[in-house]
């Protein structure tokens, strides 16, 4: 494998892995915020928790695409 063509692998699957990293955030902000079913025993701690960890993953996700675009 020649060094550009892993260079478009390795870019590839970071922009892949981002993406997919935000479509999962985002499913879990509906699952959360319409129907409530990710929550176990539903107490509104856990449902904050799950709000703040669906948050950090899409803004992490979101971030990493930034930056891929930016730089590659």
């Amino acid at each position: 494998m020649s060094v550009d063509t892993y260079r478009t692998c390795a870019i590839n699957y970071l922009r892949k892995k981002a993406e997919s990293d935000r479509s999962a955030a985002l499913a879990s902000f509906q699952l959360l915020l319409d129907k409530a079913v990710g929550i176990g025993d539903h107490s509104t701690d856990d449902l904050y928790k799950e709000l703040d960890n669906a948050l950090d993953k899409l803004v992490d996700a979101e971030d990493r695409l930034a930056t891929i675009e930016a730089h590659f």
